[in-house]
Parts: C-alpha cells; sequence; structure tokens
C-alpha cells in the first residue's frame, strides 16, 4: 500500500507486484525506461503490472520507439545570462529543451519539469523550440545597452540534435552571429555541425569560434548505451578533423567522467582527439541533480547491473557521501583523494600530448550590431 497528497487530501491505495514482473527495457532508440512525474506535480503515479503484458511495454511489442513530439516556445528571449563561477562563459542560447540524444547521465533532464514534463522519457520525445529565435536574437543584439560578449550555443541540450536535421535552427542562429560577427563557443556530440562548416570557417577567420566536441567513449557499444541517438565516437572525431581541416579551431571534451565505467579511456579519448586537430581538452565529473539521481540509478541497474553498487560508491566518495555536490568549484570536479586522482591524469595527459592550458581567446573587436529598425535617428 502507499499513501499519496492530492488536492490537500491524504489517498491510501494498494497496488500489487506480480513475482514474474521483469524489468522494462529503454523502449527502442532511447535512453531512460522510466518517465516520472515533474518534481512539481500535485500528485505523483505509481505503476504496477496487472498481469496482461507480462511486464512488456508496448514499445518492446511493436519494436518502436516513442515518437519525437515538438512543442512552440513562447518565451520573448532567447539569451541566458549566468554568473557561475564554473563555467567559461556568461551569455547562451538553447535552441531547444529536450534532447533526442537520450544521454543518461544529462544534467539538463531536470530542466524538463519546469515545462510540466518529465526529465525522463519526456527529455527525449518532447523536444521545445522555439521557430522566431533567429529574429528574436537580432532584436536582442541590436539592444541599445547590448554588450559584446562570447555567446555559448547549444550548452544545455544540443544545437544540432537529430531533429536540427530538418528544423536547421541551431543554422539560423549561426547565420545571425555569423552576420553581426558574434562571437560564439559550440559544445556538441552531433556530425550534423559538419554542415555549417562554411558558417565556422568563415567566422574562425576572425577568431569568432570554438567548437568542443563531446567523447564520452570509444566504446561503440558503451556509446550505444549512453548515448543511443548521438553519433558514433569514430564519426565525432572524423568530424572534429573535418572542421579543424577547415581552419575552424576544435577541442575535446571528456564529459561527463563516470567512475569504474569510463573513467579508464580519460587518455586514450585525448589521444584520439588530439590527432583529430585538437587543440584544447578538458573534462568534467558526473553530475546527478534532483531526478537526474534515480534515473542514472535505474539506468546502471539495467545496464550495468554488476557494477552499479561499485559505481555509485565511488561517485559517493567524490561527492562527500553524497550522490551529487552542486557547490560552486565542486561540481564539475569533485573532492578527495580520486578527484585528485582524476585532476592530476588529465594535467599530465594534456602536457604529455601538447593541448593549450587555456581556451584561445574569442574576438569581440569586430561586433557589428544589426540595424535597429527602419526609423532611421533623429540626431
Amino acid at each position: 500500500s502507499r499513501t499519496i497528497h492530492c488536492d490537500g487530501r491524504d489517498i491510501l491505495y494498494f497496488y500489487t507486484l506480480f513475482p514474474t514482473m521483469r524489468p522494462l527495457a529503454p523502449p527502442r532508440g532511447r535512453g531512460s525506461r522510466l518517465n516520472p512525474d515533474n518534481r512539481f506535480a500535485e500528485w505523483q503515479r505509481d505503476t504496477s503490472d496487472d498481469g496482461w503484458a507480462d511486464g512488456a511495454a508496448p514499445e518492446a511489442e511493436s519494436g518502436k520507439g516513442p515518437a519525437t513530439t515538438l512543442i512552440l516556445d513562447q518565451s520573448r528571449s532567447v539569451i541566458v545570462r549566468n554568473q557561475s563561477p564554473d563555467v567559461p562563459f556568461t551569455q547562451s542560447i538553447n535552441p531547444y529543451r529536450g534532447c533526442e540524444h537520450g544521454c543518461s547521465y544529462c544534467f539538463a533532464r531536470p530542466g524538463h519539469a519546469y515545462l510540466g514534463l518529465s526529465p525522463g522519457l519526456d527529455f527525449e520525445t518532447k523536444i521545445v523550440w522555439k521557430p522566431d529565435a533567429p529574429e528574436i536574437l537580432r532584436k536582442e543584439l541590436a539592444a541599445p545597452g547590448y554588450r559584446c560578449a562570447p555567446i555559448a550555443l547549444g550548452i544545455s541540450t544540443d544545437g544540432w540534435q537529430p531533429v536540427e536535421r530538418r528544423l536547421g535552427l541551431s543554422r539560423r542562429l549561426l547565420e545571425v552571429l555569423a552576420e553581426t560577427r558574434h562571437p560564439v563557443s559550440i559544445v556538441t556530440k552531433s556530425a550534423l555541425i559538419e554542415r555549417d562548416a562554411d558558417l565556422l570557417a568563415d567566422m574562425a577567420r576572425d577568431h569568432l569560434v570554438q567548437v568542443m566536441f563531446s567523447i564520452t567513449t570509444l566504446d561503440p557499444l558503451l556509446a550505444r548505451r549512453l548515448e543511443p541517438r548521438a553519433a558514433s565516437p569514430a564519426r565525432r572525431l572524423a568530424a572534429m578533423d573535418a572542421l579543424h581541416r577547415a581552419g575552424v579551431p576544435v577541442g575535446v571534451l571528456f564529459a561527463p567522467l563516470i567512475p569504474a565505467l569510463n573513467d579508464h579511456e580519460l587518455e586514450r579519448v585525448l589521444e584520439a582527439a588530439r590527432a583529430a586537430g585538437a587543440e584544447s581538452a578538458g573534462y568534467v565529473l558526473l553530475r546527478l541533480p534532483l531526478e537526474l539521481k534515480a534515473l542514472f540509478e535505474d539506468w546502471l541497474h539495467s545496464h550495468f547491473p554488476d557494477r552499479a553498487t561499485h559505481v555509485l560508491s565511488l561517485l559517493r566518495q567524490l561527492r562527500g557521501g553524497q550522490l551529487n555536490d552542486s557547490r560552486f568549484g565542486h561540481r564539475m570536479r569533485g573532492q578527495g583523494v580520486f578527484a585528485d586522482l582524476y585532476r592530476q591524469r588529465m594535467q599530465r595527459t594534456c602536457e604529455r600530448l601538447g593541448f593549450q592550458r587555456t581556451h584561445r581567446p574569442l574576438n569581440t573587436e569586430v561586433f557589428r550590431p544589426p540595424p535597429r529598425g527602419p526609423q532611421m535617428n533623429l540626431f
């Protein structure tokens, strides 16, 4: 039995879990097998087996995964500002909220709760986008009080995820930034960014762009489990090499670093990225804010039941006994002996391979604000 709170009343209900009920597999092409209610809901649902489907999901029976649904964003601005000391930018634009890549570890999943949606399957299948974002960006850049500073494009969710292939929203935003000669930094795990090599190469000539590729593993089987709809590691490296040859500064992010799962690949990933033209490198320790703790733990037990307990134990050692630590200065790197070991491995590998110690500074001197409208200035 279980008690839930709804509309000011406590409701007691009963449910039965059959001993033959087997764990559900993630829907085809998706990362999470759960779709919990968002944390702001007044009530929470619980599932039970009624004995008809023998624990199998409808998607598993049909062999098809849930389709992607597009939702219009009605917000009136696109530039988001932050003062976090943990990230090297103060402005960002996210063309999409939610991500089809379905990464089991994505720190942005809990943000879907603000939309009244689930951080689980909803995050992968209900994508929020703003068709008029380029026009709004143009107005924001033309505002009299705007001061040019590098914009991070697609920093929470990937701007070049599969849906971008038919919507082209990130490219249209990039066109506005190229036209106004505005500096931009990009993080992606998609090979689709090769499509925009013409814009990126043009901006690179004025030192206006840097592209970081997120590469979590070189093992294609592990990558398919971690990031079901992202480009394969080999394809990401090929895209990195293509942009490098086009004159675009590229780098690699080993993010996230997951203890006892992919941490042993740190040096190998950096070596492969360096061979593909990467100039800079970084890493981020796995972060599990809010609902992501339960989602990732379920993913671990589903795919790696033999090491799930060990992975979670190491994470707690890196996070002061908890699965997450949101404090500035700690959330990206962790603390303790293992955190020091990761930092030393990263530093020595970068020195051995000749990576730059700092990112190239992006040029803010050539910014050309777009016209504010048809009306002429009075003076």
